[in-house]
């Protein structure tokens, strides 16, 4: 918490109003229509009440919301996509500027780049981009927003062929503390460029990105599911295609309990089990033939393995993150996947408290990852062999303290198989600051507070996975 938490409970109309003759973009206050919907995000955990809602329509909209809460002495905080566990996209009592209403997209086919506002989320972009035959290296989903899983580095699909996503912007605008519209790039304010590519919110409002795309033929992918009594040979085989998988296999492993529609039979319907989501660039007689077969000879009790657009493969997962549930979360870049670490997962994963939760491992960071210099972008934990992340989920308030406790035993147990620091896209509100610290690196991490120190001396950008000046 920054000295700008001290703040009044309320903003008048009058004062709304005032902001109002510069503001082309709803204001919405406290007890007015749409408020309740307004401040929610995706972790329902997350019940905040902001004094203000500022739905920003462009830059001179960031602008003004941003000044009207410097001149009062208000906390603010920024909200794209609203999917960030720790709910750093409201606040109590301090201005929201809603980037919501910003969806702006421009392709151009022929370079292969798209500017897209700081308001979309990756299905919005794709759905513009995908009439061109062209993707944007985005997140796993289609409900994510642009930015917050860009800044913070950008797991996808599409890494281990194409780098993460911060290694695929071109350029950034954004609004500064004080008040100044920037562009940062490889040719201006370059550090500052740096900095924003790994190093989240930290430095302004970002209110557009200019991203490389790519045309992404059909991959193959689906689910294939084992009962969890086969998690350990699952596991085994997880490792040791892992350890020499090509950069077009991404390995998603899952552990969670089998929902009904999947095409089970009944009797594992509601029941714990673990499954393998690849994502493989490349033919299906090619995957038949090579990493696909060892998997079969597992003889899984569901194989929807096989051709799909890429386009499908964005909106799996739409529907569980479509769910406002209660969430907690904790995750680790892991070393590799000793046989004790094996017994730590499938120990735990049989004692998923939620058939809401779900654990993933994945493969994120193949040769091409790799092969980006640790100074091109502020992203950290490239060489990691494994990206762990164990998400509970559940309805009921009064279970928190229950899928808290597990979650939280189920990290601590793998910690001794840690890289060093946890993802910041999937960072908790309430874990220590060295967290940062251990995922960036000391040298890196002081780098990013001298830029931070440039930028927001006064930390008034610190709903985020802060870094102090």
């Amino acid at each position: 918490m920054g000295p700008r938490e001290q703040s009044p409970r309320r903003i008048e109309a009058s004062s709304r109003d005032e902001l109002k003759k510069r503001f082309r973009g709803e204001l919405v206050l406290p007890g007015e229509a749409g408020y309740d919907e307004l401040r929610q995000v995706w972790n329902a955990r997350v019940d905040r009440r902001p004094a203000l809602i500022a739905r920003c329509t462009g830059i001179a909209d960031v602008m003004a919301a941003l000044g009207f809460a410097r001149e009062r002495g208000l906390p603010l905080t920024v909200r794209g996509g609203g999917h960030d566990v720790a709910g750093n996209g409201v606040l109590d009592d301090g201005i929201v500027l809603d980037m919501r209403p910003m969806k702006g997209v421009r392709v151009d086919p022929i370079r292969r780049v798209a500017r897209a506002q700081a308001g979309l989320t990756w299905g919005e972009l794709e759905h513009d981009t995908e009439a061109f035959g062209l993707f944007p290296v985005g997140g796993q989903c289609s409900t994510t927003g642009i930015v917050g899983v860009t800044l913070g580095g950008g797991l996808s699909s599409l890494s281990r062929i194409r780098g993460h996503g911060a290694d695929n912007v071109l350029s950034i605008d954004l609004v500064t503390a004080d008040g100044r519209f920037v562009t940062a790039s490889e040719t201006e304010n370059p550090e500052l460029f740096w900095g924003l590519r790994g190093g989240g919110g930290n430095f302004g409002v970002v209110t557009e990105l200019e991203l490389r795309l790519y045309p992404v033929p059909d991959i193959v992918s689906g689910l294939m599911a084992w009962p969890m009594d086969r998690a350990e040979e699952v596991l085994r085989l997880f490792r040791a295609q892992c350890a020499t998988a090509p950069d077009a296999l991404l390995l998603q492993l899952l552990s969670w309990v089998f929902p009904p529609g999947m095409g089970l039979p009944d009797e594992l319907v509601g029941q714990t089990g673990i499954a393998l989501m690849p994502v493989f660039h490349g033919s299906a007689e090619s995957a038949a033939t090579t990493w696909l077969a060892p998997w079969r000879a597992l003889k899984p009790v569901l194989d929807g393995v096989g051709p799909m657009p890429y386009h499908t493969l964005q909106h799996l997962f739409d529907g569980m993150l479509a769910l406002r549930l209660r969430q907690y979360q904790r995750c680790e870049f892991l070393t590799g996947l000793p046989d004790e670490a094996i017994e730590v997962f499938a120990r735990f994963s049989r004692e998923l408290t939620s058939p809401m939760s779900i654990v993933e491992m994945a493969n994120f960071n193949g040769d091409v990852v790799r092969r980006v210099s640790s100074e091109a972008t502020a992203v950290a934990r490239r060489d990691a062999h494994l990206f762990l992340a164990i998400q509970s989920a559940w309805s009921e308030p009064g279970e928190d303290e229950r899928h808290i406790a597990w979650t939280r035993a189920f990290w601590e147990a793998m910690r001794p198989f840690s890289a060093g620091g946890g993802h910041p896209n999937f960072l908790e509100g309430d874990e220590p600051k060295e967290r940062l610290v251990d995922y960036f690196g000391r040298e890196k991490h002081e780098r990013l507070r001298a830029l931070k120190r440039t930028w927001d001396p006064e930390n008034v950008f610190h709903r985020n996975k802060n870094i102090e000046p």
